[in-house]
């Protein structure tokens, strides 16, 4: 039974648009005729005009462009190409914007204040922290040097070898 299903062909998308038409139409003192036939919309400023329809005007303006656009382009006016465009690539469905517009710098202004706070905390407690430790003083790392090279630590590639090079344990520059 599983593999009848998987074999049988889907149907195409203008049979979902019909399904969802006919579901979505009012069927309460509607003949057929009139549910079959839409009232024809008009195609001028339809981007104001698309968040108001309801799904079955939205479905009947969306199949009356394709049979629009089943003619020669040159022949269609710039109100219905426009509508085509919008009702393709408009900023409705999927396609609304997440956030609304100006949101961007209020995002920025509150990353800006919060980055602002975290640093003069930094600042503060930083001011109330102990001194750092004697240990990390020039001297004290330069003493260590003398003192591995006396007790030769590392005679082979590390501070007391002949040719070695570098700064040893010396790592603060004050």
């Amino acid at each position: 039974m599983q593999a009848i299903r998987l074999a049988r062909p889907r149907a195409p998308i203008a049979s979902h648009l019909r399904r969802l038409a006919t579901a979505a139409a009012p069927t309460s003192g509607l003949t057929q005729s009139s549910a079959s036939t839409p009232s024809i919309i008009p195609l001028s400023n339809v981007e104001a005009q698309w968040e108001k329809l309801s799904t079955e005007e939205q479905v009947a303006v969306h199949q009356q462009l394709e049979q629009l656009q089943k003619k020669d382009w040159k022949e269609l006016s710039i109100d219905e190409k426009k509508a085509a465009y919008y009702i393709s690539f408009g900023p409705h469905g999927p396609r609304t914007p997440v956030s609304p517009p100006g949101q961007g710098y209020k995002i920025l202004f509150a990353l800006a204040l919060g980055v602002g706070a975290t640093g003069l905390l930094f600042e503060g407690l930083r001011t109330l922290a102990a001194p750092p430790p004697r240990t990390l003083t020039k001297e004290w790392q330069e003493a260590s040097n003398d003192l591995a090279k006396e007790r030769k630590l590392n005679p082979i590639s590390g501070i007391s070898s002949d040719d070695y090079k570098g700064k040893g344990f010396v790592t603060a520059s004050k």
